[in-house]
């Protein structure tokens, strides 16, 4: 059974969000104040946290900014403010969604899964063909590509390329391997479509490290890397 974290200072509000998320066969502990409620989050294996943002001790922003240094799990924000500016500072913060009070509960833990859904996806917990290294996550079945929240459109080929050599980490493959593996042997065209390829990949995935150069040998997938 998934376990949520609402932290939130207003006690009847929590217990509302609480009975509705429990009808739903959720578990849930609720936490008043700002710097609790972190420390729940850190110390605890949530499947999602809710926070408000005006919380006595720490603001909602701050627990929300200090718990993605660690923990990347579904986060929603609520407030009693309707003002864009907040909604953008907690999104661009990494909160996965807001909603403005008064909310309906129900809207509230149909938000709550489908966050909780998708995370598991990505994060290869249910579901199968799922290739993830940090904040890349390659669908090998739904032919998807994510970065963290954002989807990436890849062409076929750039589909491929990424894909095999995410599938063999670590392993440099030559140009004329990597093309007699995507394109094929009677394939009409040049192996340095291979560089071209790797270039828009990096591009895409807004990452140069993700696959590495070897001067003189070729190609090989390092991952994720943050910078």
């Amino acid at each position: 059974m998934d376990k949520i974290l609402i932290i939130e200072d207003d006690e009847a509000i929590a217990a509302l969000e609480a009975d509705y998320l429990r009808i739903n066969s959720f578990e849930c502990d609720i936490a008043f104040a700002g710097d609790v409620g972190l420390n729940m989050a850190l110390n605890n294996d949530y499947a999602l946290v809710i926070i408000d943002i005006m919380l006595p001790f720490m603001d909602g922003f701050t627990v929300l900014t200090e718990l993605r240094k660690k923990k990347q799990i579904p986060v929603i924000m609520l407030s009693a403010k309707s003002e864009d500016i907040d909604k953008i500072r907690g999104l661009g913060l990494g909160a996965d969604d807001y909603m403005t009070k008064p909310f309906s509960p129900n809207e509230l833990v149909a938000r709550v899964k489908a966050h909780i859904s998708r995370y598991d996806i990505l994060s290869n917990k249910s579901g199968k063909g799922i290739i993830k290294y940090g904040e890349l996550t390659i669908d090998t079945e739904g032919y998807r590509v994510h970065v963290g929240d954002r989807e990436i459109q890849l062409t076929g080929k750039e589909f491929e390329l990424l894909k095999f050599l995410a599938s063999n980490p670590n392993r440099v493959f030559s140009k004329d391997v990597l093309f007699d593996r995507i394109w094929g042997l009677d394939a009409l065209g040049d192996v340095s479509t291979v560089t071209v390829h790797i270039q828009r990949i990096r591009e895409k995935t807004g990452n140069p490290g993700l696959i590495d150069t070897v001067y003189g040998v070729g190609y090989r997938f390092v991952g994720f890397t943050n910078g």
